[in-house]
């Protein structure tokens, strides 16, 4: 499965499968394949951060270089896993962590209020001065029961986002 040239074995299709919890069918599997050996220009067995920027829809998302730091190297196994996340059979916690992990740069399980600040600022561009940002998101925050100096956990953002549900499902063509 490390080298891109050769095809998916059943044995692999079904490791991946497992790799990400059932939540993609096999036939789907094999179009996410292909999908990553037009990626993997190379055929080095993983997708750099230039390969993922190729993809328009990805360089143009304004948080494409939050996304380049939890994409870059992945292998067939990890992609399809990282992908799982916005697959329609994905549970709210599985969703709810991808976005938690987008806000959580360092990677230090904790979101603070300048992480989320730095998000708003990648999404609103120059739509909103930073006054305003801070405004919205404070009120967002107090009503949420935080302030300002509040350190956000996965398990804060699960509470967060259960009230709602994240669309983030992505169709995957199968030829």
């Amino acid at each position: 499965m490390g080298n891109t040239s050769s095809m998916l074995t059943q044995y692999d299709i079904e490791e991946v499968q497992s790799h990400c919890q059932d939540l993609f069918e096999q036939q789907e599997i094999l179009s996410l394949y292909q999908r990553f050996c037009q990626l993997d220009r190379n055929a080095k067995g993983f997708i750099s951060s230039d390969e993922f920027l190729s993809v328009p829809e990805f360089a143009m998302n304004p948080l494409s270089q939050r996304l380049l730091k939890m994409v870059d190297g992945l292998n067939f196994k990890d992609f399809v896993a990282f992908l799982s996340a916005f697959s329609a059979k994905a549970s709210l916690k599985q969703k709810v962590k991808l976005i938690f992990q987008v806000y959580d740069s360092d990677g230090n399980g904790k979101v603070s209020f300048k992480d989320i600040m730095e998000v708003l600022r990648d999404l609103s561009g120059t739509f909103m001065s930073d006054e305003q940002r801070e405004q919205v998101l404070s009120q967002v925050l107090k009503e949420a029961g935080y302030t300002n100096d509040s350190f956000l956990t996965l398990e804060d953002f699960i509470k967060v986002f259960g009230s709602c549900k994240p669309e983030m499902d992505v169709e995957i063509p199968v030829d």
